[in-house]
């Protein structure tokens, strides 16, 4: 099968392995040998599998195998180091097609080649040569668009649980954008990196892109939960490589997917106890927040392209714990984070966003005049207190009963009963930024203007005008 790797001649050449340990192979009586290193080990039947040089001791190499280590004869083996780290060829006929976590074709055209091919590993993007975001993505998602906006260039992930429809959340986020982001007139593309995902979620999200017309924009890399673990912490480096080229050599705005982070951290594990290093919290290595901030840290805008780079993460929290490494790792890394709760969901309510626990720390240099509308700040601010406050009431009448809150408890607990109805339960329909300003109103009409305490008096005579006059 057909690669999108370059190939050029083996620098040094090795005959069989010493060990074989999980998907790792070690190589006794090497030197000369990197970090990184990109090789191929030749097996039975003329059989090749891709790699890289994980650890070096003196004369003796650690080797990762993408495609794992099974039927493989220790003194039946010959390894090739290629003196340099794996590329990838990237080209724009990559959109609209599939491949493997190794470049390899999945929809049966043929390989990609090109004059232009690109080292896998990436870089941190050099902060001195950042733009800092500011233009606002539209997602069609009243929870995310006026409490959490989403900015071009962000990195954002979100977390989810298990059996929380969190794919139908980012499948509706980007069905949205592209058509936001081309009534711009902008060339836009996604790039998804399906890391150890399920055949079933597989096939949702490939008929999600065909049935909405979106599949021509995609360029999928998809490694099944069937595929190799080792083969999983190759897929967003290809993904994001594949991002980078298309955002700053050929000025797309690129939304690049990464699903599921969870998958890829515990492959990360395997190889890590394969390796015999220390583990840290949970067995997971102490490498891992390093390891995941080279993925997260290549997304954003650069001054020397027009392009962009929006990363959104899926992630599954264990057991619905904030708090494991996975998550609270990457809280660290991200701007913010969107939030599934599963009490939402329960109660039927689509999406089930946590709008008080999600968070977008870019959020206020992307709205406001000039980007969405003058109001939008304090509007927010003024929504997050007001149902603050509603789900406070909430509590004391479980405790107390409804009957023996006051006038003006009772009005914020029907405020956040009619916020999570008709604010956060939207279904699959989407709101523009408009829309979901308006409703905002709508809803705050339901409070007495002596609770605005968020909104300055010209914004209220504005947009309440009749509830001032009743109150007068």
């Amino acid at each position: 099968m057909g690669t999108g790797f370059d190939n050029i001649m083996a620098r040094i050449t090795v005959k069989g392995v010493s060990e074989i340990r999980g998907p790792l192979i070690v190589v006794d009586g090497v030197s000369g040998i990197q970090m990184g290193e990109y090789l191929e080990v030749k097996i039975h039947d003329n059989q090749v599998r891709k790699g890289r040089v994980l650890a070096i001791e003196e004369e003796r190499v650690i080797i990762l195998l993408y495609q794992g280590t099974y039927e493989i004869d220790k003194d039946d083996i010959e390894t090739q180091f290629f003196g340099r780290t794996m590329q990838l060829f990237v080209s724009e006929s990559m959109i609209g097609r599939t491949f493997n976590s190794l470049g390899e074709p999945l929809d049966g055209l043929p390989a990609v080649y090109s004059d232009e091919f690109l080292d896998v590993n990436g870089a941190p993007i050099n902060p001195t040569s950042r733009i800092y975001p500011r233009n606002y993505i539209e997602t069609g998602i009243s929870a995310i668009d006026l409490m959490n906006t989403i900015v071009r260039g962000q990195k954002l992930p979100v977390f989810t649980g298990a059996g929380l429809p969190s794919n139908r959340v980012i499948g509706q986020i980007v069905k949205h954008a592209r058509i936001a982001e081309e009534d711009k007139g902008e060339n836009f593309a996604i790039v998804f990196g399906a890391m150890g995902l399920t055949m079933d979620d597989y096939i949702y999200f490939q008929r999600l892109f065909k049935e909405t017309g979106t599949l021509d924009k995609v360029v999928m890399f998809a490694n099944l939960a069937s595929d190799s673990a080792a083969e999983r912490l190759l897929t967003p480096r290809v993904a994001l490589t594949t991002s980078e080229y298309l955002a700053f050599e050929k000025d797309y705005h690129v939304f690049t997917i990464l699903s599921d982070i969870t998958n890829y951290c515990n492959a990360l594990r395997e190889v890590s106890v394969a390796l015999e290093t220390v583990p840290a919290r949970k067995g997971f290595p102490g490498y891992m927040y390093s390891d995941l901030a080279s993925l997260y840290e290549r997304s954003g805008i650069i001054e020397s392209s027009n392009g962009s780079i929006t990363l959104l993460a899926n992630l599954t929290m264990p057991n619905d714990d904030i708090t494991h490494p996975i998550p609270d790792l990457t809280g660290y890394i991200t701007e913010g984070q969107i939030i599934l709760d599963r009490s939402l969901h329960s109660r039927g309510i689509y999406p089930p966003i946590d709008v008080l626990g999600s968070l977008s720390r870019l959020m206020k240099d992307g709205i406001g005049e000039g980007y969405t509308r003058k109001d939008h700040p304090s509007l927010s601010d003024q929504l997050y207190a007001s149902y603050a406050e509603g789900l406070d009431k909430r509590k004391l009448a479980e405790v107390i009963g409804k009957k023996e809150l006051n006038r003006i408890d009772q009005i914020y607990l029907e405020f956040s009963v009619k916020f999570e109805e008709l604010f956060i339960n939207q279904g699959d329909t989407p709101r523009t930024m408009q829309e979901s300003l308006e409703l905002g109103w709508s809803l705050l009409s339901l409070l007495p203007v002596s609770e605005l305490n968020k909104l300055s008096s010209e914004e209220i005579e504005k947009h309440l005008f009749d509830r001032v006059e009743k109150e007068i």
